[in-house]
């Protein structure tokens, strides 16, 4: 697994989910979309918050919010069920607050 620390600032491209585990933590996911300058599409990340952040965010965030996020890219190679080797990554969220995009 891979780690590293980075700030993004983008647009959430649908509303937070928020769920628990099966051990009642709760988390939510949401997808933010980056803008590249020189690039014609936004970059897309995979955001994941925890605990009490998490029930706080996935109720006051928004489909199409501006907002930074920062935390850890962790990077997960799995294999699915067709047996190929894929690549998962994400952002564990450690902040996230409102930009002026």
């Amino acid at each position: 697994m891979n780690h590293q620390e980075k700030t993004i600032y983008g647009r959430l491209g649908k509303n937070p989910v928020l769920r628990h585990t099966k051990k009642d933590t709760p988390f939510c996911t949401f997808a933010l979309a980056e803008e590249i300058h020189g690039e014609d599409k936004p970059r897309w990340h995979n955001i994941v918050m925890w605990e009490k952040e998490a029930e706080h965010w996935a109720n006051v965030l928004k489909k199409g919010m501006s907002v930074f996020v920062r935390g850890r890219i962790l990077s997960r190679d799995f294999t699915n069920k067709q047996g190929e080797l894929k690549s998962y990554t994400e952002i564990n969220a450690d902040a996230i607050g409102f930009s002026s995009l």
